[in-house]
């Protein structure tokens, strides 16, 4: 067991290392989501209402809104930080041929890469939290221990499942010359159904009711709501977001053997 989680720790610590090399990029991360919420969604909004905090849109004042999409921000940072070009490149280009004689199966490596990047990112998410309680107290920001743990644990598990759609398209270079199109594809629907740029209280019933048997409400609304105090039935909430989880980690597996078998590392 103790030399299995070495491989694991080992491989995070080489991750961390190349996340960390370039400071200024590091620094760009941090700052980069609060400047674009200071200077877009904050000024947006506030046109929007303008400028009338007892003015509502879908239940929502003008602080409120802005509370609501400052924590879906921060829920986007532990839980959409991971990206498939590199795993279809490698692919594509025949460098995982390497990856083949590790000692560490190719959705290991990744899924530990994937980790190690999830440190940083709640790290970064708490950081923006701090910083956003004192340069907007005027917004409502749910600090109470409850909200924000089961908040971010929502937002752990809704990442792994953005993991597991990235790794699958990322395996499909084994048929496919690029990638990036359908990410492109599915990133805009996620947005858009998600609650990320409108709060889902301003969409159709009808429509709301069909998205929470999808794992879209929980990218974005789900988790923004719990980390603003609003804490649904956990139970449907892990139940939904379980089920899609494993049904991609399963598929993947079954993508990854029929793509390996028809592998030829073309690109070596």
């Amino acid at each position: 067991m103790k030399p299995f989680l070495s491989k694991w720790f080992q491989t995070m610590q080489v991750s961390w290392s190349n996340l960390m090399v370039y400071k200024l990029n590091f620094f760009l991360q941090i700052i980069g989501p609060m400047l674009v919420f200071f200077f877009i969604k904050l000024s947006l909004w506030s046109s929007i209402y303008g400028g009338y905090d007892y003015v509502k849109i879908g239940g929502y004042t003008l602080s409120e809104m802005l509370s609501y999409h400052l924590w879906v921000m921060i829920a986007g940072m532990i839980i959409m930080s991971s990206t498939a070009s590199n795993l279809s490149e490698d692919i594509r280009l025949g460098k995982i041929s390497s990856y083949l004689i590790y000692p560490f199966s190719f959705w290991e490596f990744h899924t530990a890469k994937y980790l190690a990047r999830q440190v940083i990112q709640i790290v970064i998410a708490l950081v923006t939290i701090v910083s956003c309680y004192f340069l907007l107290d005027r917004l409502y920001i749910a600090f109470e221990p409850v909200s924000l743990s089961i908040g971010i644990f929502v937002a752990l598990l809704a990442g792994y499942y953005w993991f597991a759609v990235n790794y699958l398209i990322g395996i499909l270079a084994f048929w496919l010359d690029e990638t990036w199109t359908i990410m492109v594809g599915l990133q805009i629907m996620t947005y858009f159904f998600s609650g990320a740029i409108i709060p889902l209280e301003l969409f159709p019933e009808t429509m709301v009711e069909i998205l929470y048997w999808t794992p879209f409400p929980y990218i974005s609304f789900v988790p923004a709501k719990i980390l603003m105090g609003h804490i649904p039935p956990l139970l449907p909430v892990i139940g939904v977001l379980g089920f899609w989880s494993l049904l991609i980690t399963m598929i993947s597996y079954l993508v990854w053997k029929k793509g390996l078998s028809l592998y030829t590392a073309a690109g070596m």
